[in-house]
């Protein structure tokens, strides 16, 4: 039998809820800062060692708060299980992409995905949980259609970084707020899954001459030991976040995250910004701005 703590807040929101997700969008948000520094090294490389190095951290964070007792329940339900592997296999494609697109200087289109996400996740809720959507709302999923389709045709292709990032994200997030185990057990079984294929992966990177943990420089050490820390805090943070939070109140929450994602882009990064690029992320703030300026009527209805 599941822990209260693993019964999702369907219905309201709850002050803890907040800080949680105030922390984890913040962290988040300077993360390419992080990744840029590991860009000579290969996504892959990069995401096993994301993996390995957080789950001793996850482990701790059990024992600490004496949780380890209840992944008994879950490891002995095949349904359970099933859902951590599909958390699992979503997270990893999310990380991997997020990964590449910094190193491969595409972080604004990272950022756009990120923005694009709070309302492919205010679909979700309207879709598979039944969210009640103003006309409003609807206008301002229109308009970020529009605007995806503006990069588009700007690009010559679709946007794949930015949906990928978004529908990975959102699916992730949905699933993650109705498995039916405690946000921090939840993360452990999602990277303990990982661990048995991104393990295998790093010994053989070192014992091949191409692993950066002991074929790198001192640097490329550190900083691949500090990945752990660099998933494993937010992540959690933010798994006990979803738990106290409606899916449409995290959707609004994460602009933070994309915001400090495309300020570092542009003023850090220096990738270009043309203006056909400008006038679709001036659609998609706008889509947004539409979005919560309703959901703050209806707060201050309610």
């Amino acid at each position: 039998m599941a822990s209260s703590e693993a019964t999702p807040a369907l219905s309201g929101d709850t002050p803890k809820g907040f800080a949680y997700a105030f922390a984890a969008y913040g962290l988040w948000g300077f993360m390419p800062i992080y990744l840029k520094m590991l860009s000579h090294l290969s996504p892959f490389e990069v995401l096993a060692h994301r993996v390995v190095w957080s789950l001793p951290l996850a482990a701790l964070v059990l024992l600490m708060t004496k949780r380890f007792g209840h992944l008994k329940a879950a490891l002995q339900s095949g349904k359970t299980m099933v859902m951590a592997f599909v958390t699992a296999c979503l997270i990893t494609v999310n990380w991997c992409t997020y990964v590449y697109a910094v190193a491969s200087g595409h972080a604004i289109e990272a950022a756009l995905g990120y923005f694009i996400n709070p309302l492919f996740s205010i679909m979700l809720g309207s879709t598979l949980l039944k969210e009640k959507l103003a006309p409003a709302q609807k206008a301002a999923i229109v308009i970020a259609l529009i605007a995806v389709a503006i990069l588009t045709w700007d690009a010559g292709r679709l946007p794949w970084i930015s949906l990928t990032l978004s529908i990975s994200w959102g699916f992730y997030a949905l699933l993650r707020k109705t498995l039916p185990v405690g946000p921090n057990q939840g993360f452990f079984l999602e990277v303990a899954i990982l661990t048995v294929f991104a393990l295998p992966y790093i010994i053989w990177l070192e014992m091949n001459g191409t692993g950066h943990f002991t074929h790198g420089t001192v640097s490329d050490t550190w900083l691949l030991s500090a990945a752990g820390l660099a998933t494993a805090i937010p992540l959690m943070i933010y798994a006990n976040a979803a738990k106290l939070l409606r899916l449409s109140t995290i959707g609004i929450m994460q602009y933070m995250t994309p915001t400090f994602v495309f300020l570092i882009a542009v003023f850090v990064f220096k990738e270009p910004m043309n203006p056909v690029k400008l006038l679709a992320f001036v659609l998609i703030w706008s889509s947004l701005a539409i979005y919560s300026v309703t959901m703050l009527r209806n707060f201050r209805t309610r």
